[in-house]
């Protein structure tokens, strides 16, 4: 008889730990019975036919007290399925759905909560209330699990990346040609070259940054583009674009359910995120073929562009105009404050700009880059995923290790 695994998210709308709980769900199958408990089921942006879905239609409160009340009533809900469907292991994806999960433990199933991003270690009342029922806490990159285990004294930890079917990628890219509102060329008969970034409309992703940047490689080089897809409005970025004179050469796409059709029109993946968990859309643009050049965020991108997945530098070494990894490019974090003035550039605004062109204009460079980066995103596949879940939830193996000063 199979095991009875139950992933808790607050909704499977377009999101990163979404797409990991979905992509969870379809590889576990094989090997147990699989329920996903969500909150709320407006703006389903995955394919999820033929999965086991209970929504138990708690969406989101305003206000703190009832933020707090919802919790309960969330907790309440999910203890009672809880004990209906007897699950071996309660994994859960996110703060919200992390805290419900803790909260509805009943003593009788594994509960591993998924840490997903690097704000989420900031929320210090939390991590402690998760520690004191967690069985496990995933975390999607080894920065994430030292700091749970240096300022929480927790060790009850693993690192379980993100995974990708690149196989898949690659094939769906081919399925489909976008409508861009340019060509191939552009009026001078220059071939045009692409810049593709994609993340919700969120300070966190500071597409400010980015819009200044490539408006500054844009002066230089008229022939680039730069693409810009997730969910949201944009509209603070599209008057910014307006302003800085490039609203002709930025496509912004929207949500995109199957982005790959426009990552594979780009030569560089930008990301200027000031916090990441592991990013999802770096890797995926990766797998396509896209140099990387992206901020030395907390989390991920380190991990991910630098051989041996290191996941910090010396100080000096990180405030250097840029860290020529392995399979990418690293800059310097930008600031955190949204800044919508076209004339305010920031000096690392203009050092990630030169460094976008300098990669352009050296064609060894870029197509050295575009095939390391292809070779890193082989590193994050399914197989892989699937062995550390298995090996995790047959207690085969150390999940942690624990300090011999720990007392259990």
């Amino acid at each position: 008889m199979k095991k009875k695994l139950m992933l808790i998210s607050p909704m499977l709308h377009q999101g990163g730990f979404e797409r990991v709980c979905i992509t969870t769900a379809r590889l576990m199958e094989p090997y147990f019975d699989v329920t996903i408990v969500i909150f709320n089921s407006a703006d389903i942006a995955y394919d999820v036919k033929g999965l086991h879905i209970i929504d138990i239609q708690m969406g989101v409160k305003k206000g703190t007290l009832r933020k707090l009340w919802n919790i309960v009533r969330r907790s309440r809900k999910v203890r009672q399925l809880k004990k209906q469907i007897k699950p071996d292991i309660a994994y859960s994806f996110g703060p919200t759905a992390n805290m419900v999960n803790a909260f509805s433990k009943t003593g009788k199933e594994k509960v591993w909560l998924g840490l997903r991003n690097y704000t989420d270690v900031e929320e210090r009342l939390k991590i402690r209330l998760f520690t004191r029922r967690a069985d496990l806490i995933i975390c999607c990159s080894r920065t994430i699990e030292k700091e749970i285990k240096d300022k929480f004294n927790f060790y009850k930890t693993t690192v379980l990346y993100n995974l990708y079917d690149v196989k898949a990628i690659q094939e769906k890219a081919k399925q489909q040609e976008p409508r861009l509102p340019w060509g191939d060329y552009d009026e001078e008969g220059r071939r045009i070259r692409c810049m593709v970034s994609m993340g919700r409309d969120d300070d966190m992703k500071g597409f400010w940054h980015m819009l200044k940047v490539f408006s500054l490689v844009h002066e230089k080089m008229p022939q680039t583009r730069l693409i810009l897809m997730g969910a949201g409005s944009f509209s603070y970025y599209k008057k910014l674009a307006e302003e800085l004179g490039i609203t002709d050469a930025i496509y912004f796409a929207g949500m995109q359910r199957e982005p790959y059709q426009y990552l594979k029109k780009g030569e560089i993946y930008l990301l200027t995120s000031y916090n990441e968990g592991f990013p999802n859309a770096l890797v995926e643009g990766m797998s396509l073929g896209l140099a990387a050049v992206s901020t030395n965020c907390m989390t991920g991108p380190g991990e991910i562009l630098l051989a041996d997945g290191n996941m910090s530098f010396p100080e000096k070494e990180a405030q250097e105009s840029a860290i020529y990894g392995e399979y990418g490019i690293l800059v310097p974090v930008m600031s955190k404050e949204r800044d919508l003035d076209p004339g305010h550039i920031l000096p690392e605004e203009r050092n990630m700009a030169e460094i976008v062109r300098s990669l352009l204009e050296d064609e060894g460079k870029l197509k050295a880059y575009q095939n390391k980066a292809m070779e890193r995103a082989q590193c994050f596949t399914y197989e892989k995923y699937v062995e550390k879940f298995l090996e995790l939830a047959n207690e085969k193996g150390k999940a942690c290790d624990n300090p011999p000063n720990v007392i259990e």
